[in-house]
This record gives structure tokens, sequence and C-alpha cells, in this order.
């Protein structure tokens, strides 16, 4: 049989639609002797009918194993160039009170950007000193609160922030460590949304006006400059754009060392994962490895110090971890006219009872996903298909294109792997639908670490029904 002319250039129909590739799904996934898809010992079947679906499932010891591992790689590499590194956790890729305890146990120190993300890890137990917060418009409520908590570092965003820090830090008494965010202007090659070093972008400020807001800095008694931050995008796969932001960075880091003291240099996250089998992402051993010897040529070169580091992994720690759970309602082959006009083909529009309300990346990037029947295996040949949600938008889709088996129908369970990251945290009540729980499994045990939202939920909140 010829290949569905719809399906994307990348997507390699399948000669076992049953198959799970290993670098997508977290790493106890599997199909168990009845062709059940079981993660961290508990089968699919089992987690939709105790908690109803849609559904997150967090892979408990792989976060736990990525957190540890992402550790150890930095902390490997960046030792054998004659320093250490601080590798914070991104927590706008999904934070919950569990998360902040596995990941700060793992060693991770953990990067919050809003007042309410740092009342979780607070919360978690998380020492604020273990924290850094960043954000391009923080709130002075939230820069007091945290200030006066002790938080160990404050990524400033811009100009104004510098004054709003100090007052901050003179009120509360204390002398507050403070990076400078700055927008380096490299390309990293991903979605324009997620791209935020480009000259036009609300983060940072121009490299070029880095000296000057230094100064304004270091002018301040109550604030103490450790470094330089950048952040180049997110869903990143190579190196090279991390090699140019860090020459960049280091040329201006070796000027501010001739005025005062600049130990700490901060090259963000933004880590790819694989979401699908054409996805080819660097294990973070690798891309640790590198940039500690683009770090080190680097600093070689301009005859300076090799800097304290430190690194904000979240995506690539979380987002292997979480499959998502959904049950098929509907399933309809609709007749697509080619843009060639060579002819016709079919696609098979398979709707779940989530959507855009619980996995807002495909609407928001066309971002790519792979899906696979979980509660069987299958004979049939393999169908494209694309997955579509409940919610009244075209554009709510959850897997643009992958193949499921074609006897796929309604009630099957599918799972929808490499979802723990941007998947939750971005979640909404569109359409008044209850965002989904989070369960976390592991050795064969399931347990809510996320309670999911009722209509009840949805209904007290409305000060109308008062």
């Amino acid at each position: 049989m010829s290949p569905n002319p719809l399906a994307p250039a990348w997507l390699r129909e399948p000669a076992d639609a049953n198959a799970l590739d290993e670098s997508v799904w977290s790493r106890s996934a599997r199909r168990d002797a009845t062709g059940e898809i079981v993660v961290g010992g508990v089968r699919a079947g089992e987690l939709a009918a105790t908690y109803g679906t849609p559904l997150y499932v967090v892979d408990e010891d792989d976060a736990r194993g990525r957190a540890a591992d992402a550790v150890a790689s930095f902390g490997r590499e960046f030792g054998r160039i004659g320093t250490t590194v601080s590798v914070y956790y991104a927590a706008k890729a999904f934070l919950s009170a569990e998360v902040a305890r596995w990941v700060s146990e793992a060693g991770m120190s953990v990067d919050i950007c809003t007042g309410g993300e740092f009342a979780v890890a607070r919360a978690a137990g998380v020492a604020p000193a273990r924290m850094g917060f960043h954000g391009n418009n923080k709130s002075l409520a939230e820069i007091d609160r945290t200030v006066e908590a002790g938080i160990g570092v404050i990524v400033l965003d811009n100009a104004d922030e510098v004054v709003r820090v100090a007052e901050a830090a003179e009120r509360h008494g204390v002398v507050q460590a403070v990076r400078l965010r700055v927008n380096s202007g490299v390309h990293a090659s991903t979605h324009e949304y997620l791209a935020t070093a480009r000259e036009d972008q609300k983060f940072g400020v121009p490299l070029s006006d880095a000296p000057d807001v230094v100064a304004s800095i270091r002018a301040r008694a109550a604030l103490r400059f450790l470094g330089l931050h950048s952040h180049i995008g997110s869903q990143i796969f190579g190196s090279d754009g991390f090699a140019e932001a860090a020459a960049r960075l280091l040329g201006v880091h070796a000027d501010l060392l001739r005025d005062g003291d600049v130990p700490e240099l901060n090259l963000g996250g933004g880590f790819g994962i694989a979401y699908t089998s054409a996805d080819d992402a660097r294990p973070l051993g690798e891309l640790a490895a590198a940039l500690a010897d683009i770090v080190e040529a680097e600093c070689r070169r301009l005859g300076i110090p090799v800097p304290v580091m430190a690194v904000e992994p979240g995506r690539a720690v979380i987002g292997p971890s979480g499959t998502t759970l959904y049950e098929v309602g509907t399933i309809k082959d609709v007749v697509v006219s080619l843009d060639d006009g060579a002819g016709q083909a079919v696609r098979r529009y398979v709707s779940v009872d989530g959507g855009m309300s619980d996995n807002a990346r495909t609407a928001l990037y066309a971002a790519d996903y792979s899906v696979a029947i979980a509660g069987r295996a299958s004979s049939a040949a393999p169908a494209l298909v694309r997955v579509a949600g409940k919610h009244c938008e075209s554009g709510d889709l959850v897997v643009l294109a992958d193949y499921l088996p074609g006897d796929v129908s309604p009630g099957d369970l599918l799972a929808v792997p490499a979802t723990g990251a941007y998947c939750w945290s971005l979640a909404s009540n569109y359409n008044h639908v209850g965002r989904p729980p989070v369960v976390a499994v592991r050795d064969g045990a399931s347990r809510v670490i996320v309670r999911g939202e009722t209509e009840a939920d949805l209904l007290a909140r409305d000060a109308g029904l008062g």
C-alpha cells in the first residue's frame, strides 16, 4: 500500500503500529503480554478506570532519574574544566509540590518566575535560598516577598528592576544577589514563539546595554552582581546556538571583569526532547560535555578564569516522564483534495475526550506528538490519523499526524507520550472543562499528586452563583 499523501514528509509509516519508540516514551513504558501499555508498573486501563480520562500520568522514577542525571552530567562535565555548576529546574515546565520535592532531592535548585510558583516550591519545602526568580515584569509585591524570604538570586530583566530590587533589599536590610538577563541576539532553531534571544523580544536587555546596567547594579550597595544570564529558546537540539551565545556573553563577561567581580555565568536551558521518532534529541550528558568544551575554549581564548556556571533544564527533566491518557469518542474520515491537484486522500479524525484545554502546545506551536492505542495491541494495518479534541475550535488538535492501527474504535484508550512539560502548566478551563488530575506511578502503585477539577470547582468560582 502506498503511503497516505497527507502524511508529513518526516513521518514514516511504522512496520508495527503497536511499537513504542524508547526515545519518546518514559523509561518504564512498555506493553505487557496482553498488549496493554504499562507505565511505572501500572496498566493504562487500570489508571483510566480509577481516575478517569483525560489523565496526566507521570513516571516518578523517570522524572527523578532525569533530574539526578542532569545534576550528575553537568557537575561532571563542568568539574572537568575546573569549575562548579548550579543546576536549576525550570518550574514553568511543570510544578507541583511533589515534583518540587523530587528535583530538590536530586540536588537541583528551582527556577521560578511568579509568586505562585514561589509559593508552591516554598510550601513543598524548597528553601528560598535554593531558588532563582525570573520574569520580565515581576510585581513589586513579588519582589518584596521573595527578597524578604531570602531568595537565592533574582534575575534582573531590565533597568527598572535594578531600582525595584535594590529598594526591596534596602527595606529588609539584606544584600540581594542578582544576575542580569541579556538578549544575545542568537537565533535558535526553534518555533518563533520559543526563541527568546532575538532582537525583537520582551526578555532581557541588549548585550550592548549590559555594561551600563551592570554599572548601575554595582552602584547599589544592597545588590551583589553575580553575572550574566542568557536563554536562547526552547526545544533546541544542537549546541551551535549555545556556542554562539556563550561566545558573545563571555566577551562581555571579560569586559565586566575589568571593573569588578563576575563570579558566574548562566546559559539558561531549552534543551530539547523527542516528541516523535523523527526528533534527534541529544542526551543531556552529551550537551553538558559540549557546553563545557565551549566555555573552556572561549575562556582560554579570552584569557579569563572559567566562571561558576548555571543551567536551567525543565522540559528535559519532566517532559519525557509524562504521558496523557484519553478515550476515543468519535471517528470521522474526511476526504481532502491534495494541494497539487493530483487527486484526493482520506484523513481520519480520531476525537478524544480532552484537547487544547489539557495540551495547548499543538494549537500554540503546531507541536508534533506521537500516539498509541494504550489498552490493547492490534494486528490491523497502520492508518494515518489526526487526533482531535472536544473543544469548539477547528484548531483543537492533540496529534497532527501519526499512525494508529486501522481498527482504532470508539472506546479505545489512547496514550500520548512526552506530555510532562508545558501541558498541565498551560492547561485551561476552556469550554468550562475541568483540568485533569495528575497521577504519579511507581513500582506498580499510583497516587494523585494534583487533584483534577470537577464541575463543582468551576461553579464554586462563579460569584454570580453565590
